[in-house]
Parts: C-alpha cells; sequence; structure tokens
C-alpha cells in the first residue's frame, strides 16, 4: 500500500464552521476499576467542539493528527474488497454527522452531533502494520463473545489485519499474563457460548503498566469492551498514549446488561437479558398464580434505576400487595437489585462498600421484601399467603446473545474498528437515534442514564402493570428539578460553556406489581 499525502485531522462540519474550544480541557476521567494514578492524569482529555450555523454543535473525538500531525495516510483496503464490489458508496462522507436529539421545535437550536461511524476513503494504518489486541472487562454480559470474533474477523477479511492478540483477564492481563493469538479460525464459533473467551475480572487498572505494554509489545490498536468503568480506565490509557505521542488508537465499545450508558441508544446483552428476565417472570407467574394468595418475588439487574418506594403506611407497597391479593389471589413483584437499599440500611446496621470497580456492593433486596412481606401476613393469621423468591441475574448475563444482539455486536465492531483504521482514538462507539456514532469518552463516563420517573415512559409502566406511584409530591419536584438541570446543561453546550447530559430512560427497574 503506498502512502499518498498527509491528511489533516478531519474536522468537517456543515456550512460556516467555526472552532468552538478545542483546546477547553475537561476534568480528567478518574478511571474505574482500581485505576493508579499516572502522569496521563495531568493531560485531561480536551474537548473538541466544531460549531456552525443555527446552534449547531459537533462534540468530535480525538484523532492521532492531533499530536502527530505528519502521519501519512493511505488509500482504504474496502475498494479493493470483492465484497464491497457491489456498493455504491463504500466511504462515509467527512460532513456526516449523527444528531443527539431528534424532536424539536421550528424555532430550536440544531444542537449537539456526533461523528458519524463508518469506513473512511483514507487510512492511517496499514494492513501489515496493524498489531491490534483486544480486553473484556468487568462483568459478564450477552455478547461479549460476538463483540470479538467480529472485531477479529472484520480486521482480517475487511482490512487484511493478519495480528490480533486477546489479553486475558480484563485489565491486569495487560502486565499480567501472555497474549493469546487470536484469527478468524480461533473464533469462528464462540458466537455460540456464553461468557467471555478471554476471561475478565474487576480492578487491575494500572495505567503505567498497561500503556509500556502496548509499547513495548507494539500495539497500535487497542479494543475495550466493558461499561462506564472500564471506559474511564480506557480515557485513561489514551491519556497516557497521547502524552508518550504514541500511534495507537484506543477505542471503547461500551457493555452494560442495565442499558444505563449514557448517550447512546442501548448497550448490547439488553435484548438478551429481557428475553431471559421473561423467562423468570413468567415463572414466577406460574407459581403464584398456582398457590392461594401466592406472591412472586424476581430480583433484576438496574443497580441506579429505580424508582422510590415505602413499605409501611397507607398508599405504601404492603397495602397495595394485601389489596391485590383480594382483588386478584396472586400477584408478581418485580424489583430492581438497586431498589430500596435506603430502607435496607435503615433496618440493619451496614457500612457502604465498593467492589474492586468501584461500584457500590449492593444489599439483596429480594430477600429483604419477601421476608418484609411474610412478616407483615404473620400479623394476619386468616390471610395466608406462598411467597417464592426467584433471584436468575447470574444466569441471565451468563447465557449466549441472541440473534438481534449478534447484528448489533457485528455493527458495534466493524463501525469500532473503522474508527480506529481511520485514525480516531479516544472514543467510544455506539448508536444514537439509530445512527452509529463516535463519541468522545467523557460523554458516556460523566454520568449513568436513570429512569426519569416523570415521563411518559414511567407512566406507561404504571398503565400496563396496574402498579401504584409511590412518588411523593417532593420526590416528584426533586425529578422536575434534575431535569431542569439537564436542559440548563444542553443549553449552555450550544454557548460552548459545557458538555449537556442525555438523562433519558433506559431502563425499568423498580418494585412493580404484575
Amino acid at each position: 500500500m503506498e502512502a499518498v499525502g498527509v491528511a489533516p485531522a478531519p474536522l468537517a462540519a456543515p456550512v460556516k464552521k467555526k472552532l468552538l474550544d478545542l483546546e477547553k480541557p475537561f476534568p480528567a476521567a478518574a478511571a474505574s476499576n482500581g485505576a493508579k494514578a499516572s502522569p496521563a492524569g495531568k493531560w485531561a482529555m480536551k474537548k473538541k467542539l466544531v460549531g456552525g450555523d443555527a446552534g449547531y454543535v459537533l462534540e468530535d473525538v480525538p484523532h492521532l493528527t492531533d499530536y502527530l500531525p505528519e502521519l501519512p495516510t493511505f488509500p482504504n483496503p474496502l475498494q479493493d474488497n470483492p465484497a464491497y464490489s457491489v456498493v455504491k458508496q463504500y466511504f462515509v462522507n467527512p460532513d456526516d454527522t449523527v444528531t443527539q436529539k431528534i424532536v424539536v421545535h421550528k424555532t430550536s437550536a440544531r444542537g449537539t452531533h456526533f461523528r458519524r461511524a463508518g469506513p473512511r476513503q483514507r487510512v492511517y494504518f496499514q494492513s501489515d502494520e496493524v498489531n491490534a489486541a483486544i480486553v473484556t472487562c468487568g462483568g459478564l454480559c450477552p455478547g461479549l463473545n460476538t463483540v470479538v470474533r467480529e472485531l477479529v474477523c472484520g480486521l482480517y477479511d475487511m482490512y487484511g489485519v493478519a495480528s490480533v492478540v486477546g489479553i486475558e483477564g480484563g485489565y491486569k492481563g495487560f502486565y499480567s499474563k501472555n497474549t493469546i493469538p487470536l484469527t478468524p479460525k480461533s473464533v469462528n464459533d464462540i458466537h455460540k457460548r456464553g461468557g467471555t473467551v478471554l476471561g475478565t475480572s474487576r480492578g487491575g487498572h494500572d495505567t503505567a503498566k498497561i500503556v509500556d505494554c502496548l509499547q513495548d509489545r507494539g500495539i497500535n490498536q487497542v479494543y475495550i469492551i466493558g461499561g462506564d468503568g472500564t471506559q474511564k480506565g480506557a480515557s485513561v490509557i489514551y491519556e497516557e498514549v497521547r502524552r508518550r505521542g504514541l500511534k495507537c488508537s484506543v477505542v471503547g465499545v461500551p457493555k452494560t446488561i442495565d442499558n444505563d450508558i449514557a448517550v447512546i441508544d442501548k448497550s448490547f446483552g439488553f435484548d438478551t437479558a429481557v428475553e431471559e428476565a421473561q423467562r423468570a417472570i413468567n415463572a414466577a407467574h406460574v407459581e403464584a398464580e398456582s398457590a392461594e394468595n401466592g406472591i412472586g418475588v424476581v430480583k433484576l439487574m438496574g443497580r441506579n434505576s429505580e424508582s422510590p418506594f415505602y413499605l409501611e403506611g397507607k398508599g405504601g407497597l404492603l397495602e397495595f400487595i394485601e389489596r391485590r391479593l383480594k382483588d386478584n389471589g396472586h400477584m408478581v413483584i418485580v424489583v430492581a437489585e438497586g431498589a430500596g437499599q435506603d430502607l435496607i440500611v435503615k433496618s440493619m446496621n451496614f457500612v457502604d462498600t465498593q467492589d474492586a470497580s468501584g461500584n457500590k456492593l449492593l444489599l439483596d433486596v429480594g430477600l429483604w421484601l419477601s421476608q418484609k412481606i411474610k412478616d407483615h401476613f404473620k400479623k394476619k393469621p386468616n390471610f395466608p399467603i406462598t411467597l417464592k423468591y426467584i433471584d436468575p441475574t447470574y444466569m441471565i448475563r451468563a447465557v449466549k446473545s441472541n440473534a438481534s444482539d449478534n447484528v448489533y455486536c457485528t455493527l458495534l465492531a466493524h463501525s469500532a474498528l473503522h474508527g480506529a483504521m481511520a485514525g480516531y482514538t479516544g472514543f467510544t462507539v455506539a448508536p444514537v437515534n439509530g445512527r452509529h456514532a463516535y463519541i468522545p469518552f467523557y460523554r458516556i463516563t460523566e454520568k449513568q442514564n436513570k429512569v426519569v420517573i416523570t415521563d411518559r415512559m414511567w407512566a406507561r409502566v404504571l398503565c400496563s402493570t396496574n402498579q401504584p406511584c409511590f412518588l411523593s409530591h417532593e420526590d416528584v419536584e426533586n425529578m422536575k428539578h434534575d431535569d431542569d438541570e439537564h436542559h440548563l446543561h444542553n443549553t449552555q453546550l450550544l454557548e460552548g460553556e459545557s458538555s449537556p447530559m442525555k438523562n433519558s430512560a433506559k431502563c425499568n427497574g423498580s418494585a412493580a406489581g404484575v
């Protein structure tokens, strides 16, 4: 492949572009997974904002030429790929961007956009130059193996890359274990299995050691698959890579079974998780319906997606359960793992602790709630109940991904490697309003999505499950205040003052009577 010219960092945007706060620092990401400090902490990721007409703002992602301006470019080998011979337009237009907000008024500003994902006409790596590494971190999730498989096969089949290795056991595998050679043959059928063939772990993030490994082994593309904590770690790795001036693209693929990553439409594995959760809920319903005053309690994942509720007194959950049993003779309660933590803490002496990823360790709300229900009805000898508690959380995350998630994982992997080959770095890839885009790390690590319990989606949940709203007037006002702050952040971004946070409902975990 012959080098032709030197291309500047692509910052194309619609007409009358203007660069806004290109060098405006963003607070350095505090890497989760037990990350140790490194000199990169002084190099906070900087925003690349490009302004246009009518309030248009492109939140662009870093590019290798931001700090290595003399890099040569090469023709994209996809143009010679037989699989693409029937495609009318091989490459993404450099001006294509994806809007974050699609519902607008006629007087609305055009708002925030992200760079559209996909293959570019020029690439910054020759095929035989690439030495790629893939790592999976954090908890298990359906689809991990599919993403690994499609990264390997995509690099090999589309770009002719023959050197791809896997990092065993999460972040600590960079400096404590040997790499695993990955080929299309070795990953051929791994998408048919749950878990991850590379292994995973929480913690172990030592930025200096990880980047030393990348440098010593000549790795120039690294694909990091994991949740928001893992992506924070990836951001710090990018910062250190940039500080050292290495030609190495750092790419994130967001993963969480909770589906609570900000900005993006959804995370992979969520469709499979919902499908599997349905089996547990159906089983609980069968158990409840088959017994006198039967109650099925199912705990599902949803760390920060719960709605507040209370047990005792008028309008409380216990009163509602009693009324529902009198009316229907049975009921099912689905509760998010993060629900009711404040109530549990009040009822026992407990000191908050965290896991290796920095996540708060949750108390088992399912067991606690089941016991509270049993205690309540023990005081009513003429009202016997039969309660069954089902906790399928670890069964759900260990299953293989379904067909829908397999397709989604393939698109994520392809978008990620297209971005790396085009020289982009310090980004994560995911769909925004149905279009895959490259998103700066800081946008998905600032904050987690939570269910907005003051919008229509939550109202639909209440209506479809016939459960009451346990929110007090104070709860509702607090939620409205949060929404107002979100709107203010969006307005400030259009003025070049701060970054927004999409705070939309993604999950549906709560104490819900069915």
